[in-house]
């Protein structure tokens, strides 16, 4: 059996590790949630995964990253807004 690794597979993949790599750096204690690293992590991943999503027509994970990524960016806007 081949398995074909399409654009969308592979931007998907990168997304979704993104957003594992915050959550798990979350839960070991390594990064804070109010840190810059894991609101980029979470921006980052979530607007690769709701590409991905497009890509492959989707809905259901278009609006689910595209809230994810709208959330994001609030917290990063938050972020920069206390910090410069």
């Amino acid at each position: 059996m081949t398995m074909h690794f399409s654009f969308a597979d592979l931007i998907g993949t990168l997304g979704v590790t993104l957003l594992l790599l915050a959550f798990g750096l979350n839960l070991l204690n390594k990064i804070s949630q109010k840190s810059l690293a894991y609101i980029l992590l979470n921006c980052i991943g979530a607007s690769l995964a709701c590409l991905a999503s497009v890509l492959i027509s989707y809905i259901p994970f278009v609006i689910l990253e595209a809230v994810w990524t709208i959330v994001s960016l609030a917290a990063l806007v938050n972020y920069l807004k206390h910090k410069l």
